[in-house]
């Protein structure tokens, strides 16, 4: 069978090239075509019909002044889709254009449309759920609390695990911890302890928080730091935000969470990871007219948290410093708390082992993509 897929950022990327090795396997013809990144290109062997970079933009200001390249890109797409006659498509992730996208093929295309790692419609915008109901035939879900989030709008979900499980107990099984060859790869003292910083993969998200993070964790005496850098962000972007001491890494980021003895996170995919390597962390997420952001957020938003870790636990796991919350004496307040000593860590790494047992056992991909076939045979 012929699957189209759609990816708009690097956690995407990751998710849905793991998926396509999946359907391979349940689906010896599978032939792909793709939006999406690297790792997609290396599973179906050819390049994406266009790269996420080129795709992904963040927040208000940023779209609209790109909304003619957005407008041409989904115009590019459908254009292929049709050209290519696929056997279904597969959206991941990325709302924004990928329900457009799902609502136009349901117009002009008689083709299935799957939808793997759901739009975040418990946290905003619950409208959606319309958009969903008519223009997707199956929801694939990665997260344990929206099986009863969809039911309670009486939409059916498949509930398959969560990938990130799969992606952290393959590397961890592939790349046994190693401090001495870790150090020696990227420059650092083996002795020393390392804090992780994972800013983010857009260029805005690290220019507001890369700074802040970087002299929050200078300021705790005895640690190195790390950042962990973006697929497609250049190394140069990230110098102009860190001192001297400071390593940047690529390509690393699971090596680095492998190391770490505690780490900064933005929120996203990244903080449910920290928490599978079992590295404590603080979730910040700073915001330019953070007290408006944050008057904003209590009213629009549906849910009491941003990270992933709080959200499937259903209480506070990790700190999250959002908006006008997120201040360099907080952070380094909380970094404290959770590096070895801190009176923080130890509850912090029992909630992580509860939440493991929530996600289930590793396995997502494999699910998903045998259900997806067998949904494709039954239609």
């Amino acid at each position: 069978m012929k699957y189209y897929l759609i990816v708009g950022e690097a956690s995407g990327d990751l998710h849905a090239s793991n998926l396509m090795r999946a359907l391979r396997e349940e689906d010896p013809a599978a032939e792909f075509r793709f939006l999406g990144g690297d790792l997609m290109a290396k599973v179906a062997g050819c390049a994406p019909v266009k790269h996420y970079r080129e795709m992904a933009y963040m927040g208000f200001i940023p779209v609209l002044l790109h909304l003619r390249t957005i407008f041409r890109n989904m115009n590019e797409c459908q254009k292929d889709i049709a050209s290519w006659h696929p056997d279904v498509l597969i959206l991941v992730d990325y709302p924004g254009f990928n329900l457009k996208m799902a609502r136009w093929v349901k117009r002009h295309l008689s083709l299935p449309v799957y939808y793997y790692i759901s739009p975040k419609i418990w946290a905003w915008k619950e409208y959606r759920i319309k958009n969903i109901r008519r223009d997707v035939d199956e929801l694939f879900s990665i997260l344990p609390f929206e099986v009863d989030f969809f039911k309670s709008h009486h939409y059916k979900i498949h509930y398959v695990g969560n990938p990130c499980v799969d992606a952290v107990e393959a590397f961890r099984r592939e790349h046994p911890a190693d401090r001495k060859a870790f150090a020696r790869e990227v420059g650092i003292d083996p002795e020393r302890p390392v804090i992780a910083l994972l800013a983010g993969s857009r260029r805005q998200e690290i220019k507001d928080n890369l700074p802040l993070m970087v002299q929050a964790a200078r300021e705790v005496e005895g640690y190195q730091r790390i950042v962990a850098g973006a697929p497609g962000i250049d190394p140069s972007y990230y110098r102009q935000f860190v001192d001297e001491g400071t390593k940047i890494v690529f390509g690393q980021t699971y090596a680095l969470l492998q190391q770490a003895e505690a780490a900064l996170v933005t929120s996203g995919t990244a903080t449910l990871e920290t928490a599978l390597f079992k590295v404590p962390q603080v979730v910040c997420y700073y915001i330019p007219w953070g007290k408006l952001v944050s008057g904003l957020r209590r009213c629009l938003l549906k849910v009491d948290y941003i990270s992933l870790v709080n959200l499937i636990a259903g209480k506070e796991v990790v700190t999250e410093l959002v908006a006008d919350g997120m201040t360099v004496g907080r952070l380094r307040r909380e970094l404290q708390e959770i590096v070895k000593g801190g009176s923080r860590r130890h509850r912090q790494l029992e909630d992580y082992d509860r939440l493991l047992q929530r996600l289930g056992a590793p396995g997502a991909s494999r699910r998903a993509a045998r259900q997806m076939v067998e949904c494709l045979q039954r239609s």
